[in-house]
């Protein structure tokens, strides 16, 4: 019942602006200033691009998985070995595709040292999976707190947000 679609944000500039300087700002607190930004593909490219221009740093972005033609690459830009990386994505629902491109980094010799992102779930097999992979995330914004303005705002009905909950609780057996 819920879709957090951040890829809208880029059409607003201000918007994007927010995001912009508050993830820059959120990486250097959490994480030092990296050498590089990496984005998932394909929803975290524009916005991993725009922080990587406000910290003044290289860029790069990961595939799912390397391309079947051409060069190749599943990371695309150029990469130094040893480099300190931090991974943007735009959201987490279960982590998997977050940490695949995590592994495709470590792969080629990279020191990932974290991941920020706009937007959780906060899934519990989210947070295993990230445990798992030793992985520290960092998001600007979760699902508590979206629920907590739509009823502020009465953006949702307490049907609605009935549903929410349910879903919440399983979202593997939730049907519409």
């Amino acid at each position: 019942p819920i879709y957090c679609d951040n890829r809208i944000t880029l059409s607003f500039p201000a918007i994007r602006n927010f995001l912009k300087t508050n993830m820059a700002k959120a990486i250097e607190e959490k994480f030092g200033k990296p050498d590089v930004i990496a984005g998932v593909a394909t929803g975290a490219i524009a916005i991993g691009v725009l922080v990587a221009q406000e910290l003044g740093i290289p860029f790069v972005y990961v595939r799912p998985e390397p391309k079947k033609h051409g060069r190749m690459n599943q990371i695309e830009g150029y990469l130094e070995k040893g480099s300190n990386v931090v991974v943007v994505e735009d959201l987490i629902s279960t982590g998997k595709s977050s940490l695949l491109a995590v592994e495709a980094l470590k792969a080629a010799e990279v020191n990932v040292k974290g991941m920020l992102a706009i937007f959780t779930y906060g899934f519990p097999i989210a947070d295993q999976n990230f445990d798992t992979s030793n992985v520290t995330l960092v998001t600007l914004s979760n699902y508590q707190t979206l629920i907590e303005q739509a009823v502020k705002n009465n953006y949702i009905s307490s049907e609605e947000l009935t549903s929410i909950e349910t879903w919440r609780k399983a979202p593997e057996n939730w049907k519409v």
